[in-house]
């Protein structure tokens, strides 16, 4: 039986995880409080009523030194008329025109939305500062740094000063291997070959979160110039939070065209067999009735090739293919879909280690990373025991056979009846992924009101030992569980995206 997952062991290289894209924001905490603006105020010995003049001047003052640090460094500093001009393409040109092999590329500015803080008279006729949503200018500053590779500083001239930085995660890991002598090819921002791949991995998971929030504070006193001032007055910078995380699994193959071979059983594996209530299992969460988000599956056409996605509310896992690397990509833009393990103070002064809602501090970073990966792991296990098309029609006559197991024979299965597709497809069922399924389970799926009978237990135990004669199923040992062997989600994948695919009819009836 040539599965895909034999054939992914004679092709690819290696495997290669680590983040994708980060998108880390900066906010200075106490402007966004009451109690802070107030205290800036005072020690600034400012009145509300000249707040409005005062920001406009800092406001002035920032452009002036955004212009001045364009002009000593000889980089263009560049106007964008629209938002919605790609910068990155803008920021790409300037550096293939007028080269530099590190630091400041260039600096784009643009009018965007944001909040900022202005004096509002409150229903006292009182002025009181608030956050109000507005239109002002942004700097985007692009980088080639020595670290991050091609990055950029995102950062606001009004108050409260809000920055945002910009990481690639291939980018960041090309100087790490440059630093300990692996060599490696590129395609796009993918690793399309690596000399060591143990080593590379072993150094991707040495990523420090600590390191990385030092490195965020240079930036950030290399764009904003009273950075050092609010420091002063609050003590505290800028708080990092992780607005969006990308993780991505890579398998590269041989090549190109070894890639080519496998990947349209693995798409239609996606489309014809999965769920969108697949997705739940991917990311290592149960299914129940309290479940208020959205759940989607998503499958399109590239100029590129094929990309299909499973979307659980604003958390997704989806895959695609790069030159030879199939890439699994799990995207988290809400944490708190997840849990994380920390210590918590209680109100009674005491603490205790448990786990919670996993919040968007940057400190979380190796815990995104956690669940990232093994959320991978999963889809890519899932694929791992298609069928491809040409091996199909033997796999499905060799369930139709009889077996003789032990000395009792079990029948082979009518593949093309609704029973044994309904079953199929019940067992193989997203949800039982990682807890498995009892004999209850499957029998309230397929029987609904008689599966309590005496006669739906007896049918249903005999079914389970004709699913384990054939290898289909497996029992957890000391439990009442059963999992889908390995033969069985290749077989039964194989039958259920046969029948979905190549006869539809037979399915709708």
């Amino acid at each position: 039986m040539n599965t895909i997952l034999e054939q992914f062991q004679k092709k690819i290289n290696g495997t290669f995880a680590f983040f994708d894209r980060m998108i880390i924001k900066g906010y200075l905490f106490p402007f966004f409080s009451v109690s802070g603006r107030m205290y800036f105020l005072s020690q600034m010995n400012l009145l509300l009523k000249d707040f409005s003049a005062y920001a406009n001047q800092m406001t002035n003052d920032l452009v002036s030194y955004v212009e001045k640090m364009a002009a000593k460094e000889g980089r263009p500093l560049v106007y964008l008329s629209s938002s919605q001009i790609s910068k990155e393409e803008n920021a790409r040109k300037i550096l293939l025109e007028n080269p530099v092999e590190q630091g400041l590329i260039c600096i784009l500015s643009v009018v965007e939305g944001c909040q900022t803080l202005q004096p509002v008279k409150n229903s006292s006729g009182l002025l009181e500062l608030r956050s109000v949503t507005r239109k002002c200018k942004y700097y985007y500053f692009y980088y080639l740094d020595k670290e991050f590779g091609f990055m950029h500083v995102k950062l606001q001239t009004w108050f409260p000063f809000l920055i945002q930085v910009y990481i690639n995660g291939r980018e960041m890991m090309k100087h790490v291997f440059d630093k300990n002598g692996i060599t490696y090819r590129m395609y796009d921002n993918s690793f399309s070959e690596i000399s060591d791949i143990p080593k590379a991995q072993e150094l991707a998971d040495q990523f420090d979160s600590k390191k990385l929030c030092r490195q965020l504070d240079f930036f950030a006193h290399k764009v904003n110039p009273y950075l050092d001032m609010l420091e002063t007055i609050f003590h505290q910078g800028y708080h990092w939070s992780v607005d969006q995380c990308e993780f991505a699994t890579d398998v590269m193959f041989e090549s190109r065209e070894a890639l080519e071979d496998l990947y349209p059983s693995l798409v239609g594996h996606a489309f014809y067999d999965f769920k969108c209530t697949d997705v739940f299992s991917f990311l290592g969460r149960k299914l129940n009735a309290k479940f208020l988000g959205e759940a989607v599956s998503d499958y399109r056409k590239r100029p590129v090739g094929w990309r299909i996605k499973f979307k659980l509310k604003s958390n997704s896992i989806k895959m695609y293919d790069k030159f030879n690397c199939l890439r699994i990509e799990m995207t988290i833009n809400d944490p708190k879909e997840f849990k994380v393990y920390k210590e918590v103070h209680h109100k009674d002064g005491t603490a205790s280690r448990q786990w919670v809602p996993m919040g968007k501090s940057i400190a979380n970073l190796y815990r995104y990373a956690e669940i990232s990966k093994t959320a991978n792991k999963r889809f890519l296990e899932s694929m791992c025991h298609v069928i491809p098309q040409k091996s199909v029609e033997e796999e499905i006559n060799h369930v139709c056979q009889k077996k003789k197991v032990k000395g009792k024979t079990y029948s082979g299965y009518n593949v093309w009846s609704p029973e044994t597709f309904h079953l199929f497809e019940t067992i193989c069922d997203g949800r039982y992924l990682i807890r498995g399924f009892t004999n209850r389970d499957i029998r309230q799926s397929l029987y609904k009101k008689g599966a309590e009978s005496a006669k739906s237990r007896g049918k249903m135990s005999r079914e389970f030992s004709k699913l384990r004669g054939h290898g289909l199923i497996r029992k957890i040992p000391h439990s009442r569980r059963y999992l889908v062997s390995d033969k069985g989600r290749r077989v039964m994948g194989a039958l259920i995206e046969t029948k979905r695919k190549i006869y539809p009819e037979l399915a709708a009836q």
